[in-house]
């Protein structure tokens, strides 16, 4: 499932139906950050603001990011990481890549107004995608659900690394199984509208690929978190109302904009079901911090902290 092949499938698609929406109904939706994955509720009375920084601060941390690193971020989104990395670690230098033409503009525009001249944006497709620089870290955020051939990713990966350089990964995953997510029907709405291309990845399944890139540690955030992220997202869409439809109709149209709000917050409903589910413990999100292998190390089995 996930070797041989293309490294990312419709990547077009994934762009069409998230990240080519306007930047407007994401700020209506999102928090201030525009951070477009799992936040971390300390409890049920955090705000979607404070949520979004405890992520951001607990990324770094896992991360082992410093300033002065060169840092390599694969699927920016809107810029939520990329930006605080760059406002928090001065003497560092941040390339983030997208997919995303309008997310390049939005964070550039970002960088900008706050006075950021550490930060650059590319837009590539990662079935392309290469560098001849080397980064003390590379990082990704709620980018690997999005990937089919995740060993070949993790090869190229290793290639951009330093010799004491490190990945981490941030990805949403089932306790115990993959899937794909294809539109083979009717019932196939979430790869059909969200997700096209799109997998679920088990909690063991990148570790399964350590052939170039072996676990030093992983850690799990119960499903909890996202069931809350994602009902507060619901919450905001509803009070945008209007201002949500108009960002809407910008691209879908004065007659789909409403069909496609209702798909918005379903989407937004189901994933907080999923992730809710008994009790946060069947869908979750990992953190993953790779290293590069050295030729005489056996590669690590499921590491889970």
């Amino acid at each position: 499932m996930c070797s041989g092949g293309a490294i990312a499938e419709h990547p077009e698609l994934a762009n069409k139906q998230h990240y080519e929406v306007p930047s407007g109904f994401f700020e209506a939706v999102l928090g201030p950050r525009l951070k477009y994955s799992c936040c971390y509720f300390s409890c049920e009375e955090t705000t979607l603001a404070d949520a979004e920084e405890s992520a951001l601060l607990i990324t770094a941390h896992h991360a082992g990011l410093q300033d002065g690193q060169q840092v390599l971020e694969l699927g920016c989104g809107w810029g939520s990481l990329s930006l605080w990395m760059a406002e928090h670690y001065p003497n560092s230098r941040i390339t983030a890549v997208s997919n995303s033409a309008s997310q390049r503009i939005h964070i550039e525009a970002r960088a900008r107004e706050r006075g950021l001249t550490n930060l650059s944006v590319r837009t590539a497709d990662m079935n392309e995608f290469t560098t001849k620089d080397v980064f003390d870290r590379v990082v990704s955020v709620e980018m690997f659900e999005h990937m089919r051939n995740h060993e070949e990713l993790l090869r190229r990966i290793s290639q951009w690394l330093k010799p004491d350089g490190r990945l981490f990964v941030h990805i949403f995953c089932h306790r115990s199984r993959s899937w794909l997510f294809e539109d083979r029907g009717p019932d196939d709405w979430m790869a059909r509208q969200f997700f096209s291309g799109g997998m679920m990845p088990a909690l063991a399944l990148l570790p399964r690929y350590q052939s170039n890139l072996q676990i030093v540690k992983q850690w799990q955030w119960s499903g909890r978190h996202y069931e809350q992220t994602c009902n507060t997202w619901l919450s905001r869409l509803d009070s945008a109302g209007e201002e949500a439809l108009i960002e809407l109709t910008r691209v879908y149209g004065p007659e789909m904009a409403p069909v496609q709000l209702q798909r918005w917050r379903i989407f937004f409903m189901s994933c907080a079901e999923l992730f809710g589910f008994r009790d946060g413990t069947e869908w979750m999100v990992t953190h993953l911090l790779f290293e590069p292998r050295t030729a005489d190390a056996a590669p690590q089995g499921d590491v889970t902290q």
